[in-house]
């Protein structure tokens, strides 16, 4: 039986007898309610304490059978009350601990600091890839929510370095930081690039003005989640049917049509190809949108000789299997035909 259910039973049970026992004396003896309460409680306990009032020959049995069924009781309540306190403290201790060595064996990673309801969408949509993270949160609901969902997790102060350290920070890809307040963002930003210079952080603003601070501060990019939904619901409405494009092409479950990056390694056999010979768009059906070079520039709707070099960036539209196949080859797992 699941510990807590067994305490609750066990609870249960102690609660009726104690209640019978109360009325049994009441009933037999004529004591008032609290009189014969008090009764069943030093009975129960077996504390020898004296008689509230002379028993009769029908309490004293009654009381001899309080004793033999309540003292069963009370030794099986307190066993599934050690039970739970010692198995919680366990289930607590082995989970963390199991926590934390897959924690440390994340590289490559990306740190998510704040939980909060951009944090958890950023969750989902990491997992949904998925994508190797761990998540730095403070307040304790959350770290039981996040326990809860499965998620790796460290609990802590993201401007803590002890905190950032334990999640990995000098093995990880990328950091986020989404918590609300952005004095909070800025110096977890600076924390995060004092600890790791070569780290990718992107930076949640709120307040207007903020974005230099965090740029300043070393953020990699900064977002506004304000400034991102006012310009979205305005292009609902003056450009919907892009914006119904948008969110068909951007969603994970969508599995008809997606837009999608892709990096080209070094050992993938697209390395020296141009788009006609790559056979992308004839043999897989994909629409190269853009392409971003290793220099950084965006080209977008390259030409058909555009030559593909190791490590730039596919910008890419396409059914998802074909995304999958395209995404083998520009790693280097299978060759293209």
């Amino acid at each position: 039986m699941d510990p807590v259910r067994q305490l609750r039973l066990s609870l249960g049970i102690l609660t009726a007898v104690i209640l019978a026992g109360s009325s049994g004396y009441s009933f037999i003896e004529g004591w008032p309610l609290f009189d014969a309460l008090y009764m069943t409680v030093i009975t129960l306990a077996t504390v020898g304490f004296k008689e509230v009032h002379e028993l009769s020959p029908e309490g004293k049995a009654f009381t001899i059978l309080l004793i033999i069924g309540g003292t069963g009781v009370i030794a099986y309540s307190l066993g599934s009350l050690i039970q739970f306190m010692v198995e919680g403290q366990l289930r607590q201790v082995v989970g963390r601990r199991k926590m934390e060595k897959s924690v440390d064996k994340l590289k490559g990673h990306y740190i998510i600091c704040g939980f909060g309801r951009i944090g958890q969408m950023i969750c989902k949509e990491f997992q949904a890839r998925p994508v190797p993270f761990v998540v730095v949160e403070k307040n304790p609901h959350l770290c039981e929510r996040l326990a809860r969902e499965g998620y790796l997790f460290v609990q802590g102060n993201a401007t803590d370095d002890e905190s950032l350290l334990r999640a990995g920070i000098e093995r990880a890809r990328g950091l986020i930081t989404a918590v609300t307040s952005d004095t909070d963002n800025v110096y977890i930003t600076l924390t995060a690039r004092g600890l790791n210079p070569r780290l990718f952080i992107l930076a949640r603003a709120g307040e207007e003005g903020a974005e230099v601070k965090l740029m300043r501060a070393g953020a990699s990019k900064v977002i506004s989640p304000y400034t991102i939904g006012a310009v979205r619901m305005a292009h609902a409405i003056l450009r919907p049917s892009v914006v119904d494009f948008i969110e068909l092409a951007t969603a994970h479950e969508n599995l008809a049509l997606q837009i999608e990056e892709i990096e080209v390694s070094e050992r993938s056999s697209l390395v020296g190809k141009n788009l006609v010979s790559a056979g992308i768009r004839q043999a897989m059906g994909i629409i190269i949108v853009a392409i971003k070079q290793t220099d950084g520039h965006m080209l977008f709707n390259p030409p058909p000789q555009t030559e593909i070099n190791a490590h730039s960036v596919l910008i890419i539209l396409g059914e998802r299997p074909s995304i999958t196949q395209l995404e083998q080859i520009a790693l280097g797992t299978t060759c293209a035909h």
